[in-house]
C-alpha cells in the first residue's frame, strides 16, 4: 500500500521541498494542507499561490486541501480521511515582528494550530511520525549573553563551549522571544509534551535560517532571500542595529527535507533538535551583501537603522553535533555559495 504524507503550509518553502522529496524521491502520495495565509500576514509579496500551482505542475498525484489550521474539525476530518504515514506540520506565522502587530492571530495560527494537528494526529494516525518546524527563537534574546568579539565583517562567540555553536540544552527561560517565539515555543513544549505523555513519535525542528530557491522572502521573514531580491530589483536593504554583522547559519530547504526523512525513517518520541547550516553555512547581513554582489555583478543598496529588532540575535548558528549523533548519514549537502546562487536564479527567473 501507497505511504501517505500529509503537509501543512504545503505552498511554503520548506512544505514544497517537503512536498517534492516525498513524492518524486520517495514514491509517497502527498496532500497538501494551505489557504495562502502568508498573503494575509504580508500582503501580496508574501503570497504562494505560485507555489500551489507550481506542486501542481511538478508533482502527479498531488492533491491540495484549502483549508487552515485553525480549523479544529476540519483538521480532524481531514486526518480521519487520509490517515497519513507520517505528517509534517510547517504552517505558521513566520515572523517574529508581524506577530506584535497580530498577537491573536499569531497564537491561535503557531500554538493553538499545532495543538489542533497534534490531537488530529493522537486520535487518527497515533504510530505516525509528527515533525513540527520550530524555530530558533525559542531561545529568546539568551545567545547575547554568550562572550563574542566584535570582528570585521561579523559577531563570533568566544566561549570554547558554544565553538560549534547553541546546542538543544541551551537556555529558553528568562529571556526575550518576541511573541512570535513566544508561541512557537508553546507549540514546540506541545509537540515534546505529546511524545513523552502519549509516547508519539514526534519531533520539533529549531531552525535557524531556513531557505533555498522557493522562498517568497519578506522584510519580515527570509533574511537571504529577500536580500538578494532588493539586490537584484536595486531596492534598499533595510539594516537593524548591530553594524550589520549579526550572524545566522543558513539551511537549504534540500536539507531540511532530507532529514525529515532521516526521522520518519527512525521516529523518536519528543525529541528536539537543531537544525541549521552550522559555522560552515553561517553569514552575517555584511557578508551576505558581498556574496550576493559576487554573483549578481551588482552593489547592494542599503540603509542603517540603529535600533535592532527586539529579541534579535547577534551571533546564532546551529550546533549539530546532536542530530548527526542520532542521524550519521544525515548532513549538510548545499553550501551557502551554492544556495545563495540558487536564490539569485530563481528571483531572477520571477522576475
Amino acid at each position: 500500500m501507497k505511504k501517505t504524507l500529509l503537509v501543512t503550509g504545503s505552498s511554503g518553502l520548506i512544505g514544497s521541498e517537503v512536498c517534492l522529496y516525498f513524492g518524486r524521491e520517495l514514491g509517497y502520495e502527498v496532500h497538501g494542507l494551505d489557504n495562502n495565509q502568508r498573503a494575509v500576514f504580508f500582503g501580496p509579496q508574501g503570497d504562494t499561490r505560485w507555489n500551489r500551482d507550481r506542486l501542481g505542475r511538478e508533482l502527479p498525484g498531488y492533491v491540495h486541501h484549502e483549508l487552515d489550521i485553525r480549523d479544529r474539525a476540519g483538521t480532524r476530518a481531514l486526518a480521519k480521511a487520509l490517515r497519513p504515514s507520517a505528517i509534517v506540520h510547517a504552517a505558521a506565522q513566520p515572523s517574529h515582528d508581524r506577530a506584535a502587530a497580530i498577537p491573536f492571530d499569531d497564537f491561535d495560527t503557531n500554538a493553538a494550530g499545532t495543538v489542533n494537528m497534534l490531537e488530529a494526529a493522537r486520535h487518527e494516525c497515533p504510530e505516525s511520525p509528527f515533525i513540527h518546524l520550530s524555530t530558533n527563537k525559542v531561545y529568546g534574546d539568551a545567545p547575547n549573553r554568550i562572550s563574542m568579539a566584535e570582528l570585521h565583517t561579523r559577531w563570533e562567540f568566544t566561549d570554547p563551549a558554544f565553538t560549534h555553536g547553541i546546542p538543544e540544552s541551551f537556555t529558553i527561560d528568562q529571556s526575550t522571544h518576541s511573541l512570535f517565539g513566544a508561541s512557537k515555543l508553546a507549540a514546540d513544549v506541545m509537540v515534546q509534551e505529546y511524545g513523552r505523555y502519549f509516547r508519539m513519535p514526534t519531533c520539533s525542528l529549531r531552525g535557524g535560517c531556513l531557505t533555498g530557491p522557493n522562498h517568497s522572502g519578506v522584510e519580515l521573514h527570509g533574511f537571504l532571500s529577500y536580500l538578494v531580491k532588493c539586490n537584484l530589483e536595486g531596492r534598499e536593504y533595510r539594516i537593524f542595529g548591530y553594524k550589520g554583522k549579526q550572524v545566522r547559519d543558513n539551511i537549504h530547504s534540500l536539507d531540511v527535507a532530507r532529514f525529515i526523512a532521516a526521522f520518519v525513517s527512525a521516529p523518536r518520541p519528543g525529541e528536539v533538535y537543531n537544525l541549521g547550516g552550522g559555522k560552515a553555512n553561517s553569514t552575517s547581513i555584511l557578508e551576505a551583501f558581498k556574496l550576493a554582489q559576487s554573483l549578481t555583478g551588482k552593489q547592494q543598496v542599503f540603509t542603517y537603522v540603529e535600533e535592532n529588532r527586539i529579541g534579535d540575535h547577534k551571533c546564532y548558528y546551529s550546533d549539530l553535533r546532536k542530530i548527526q549523533a542520532h542521524y550519521p548519514s544525515w548532513g549538510i549537502t548545499q553550501s551557502l555559495q551554492e544556495t545563495t546562487r540558487q536564490i539569485v536564479e530563481s528571483w531572477r527567473g520571477r522576475q
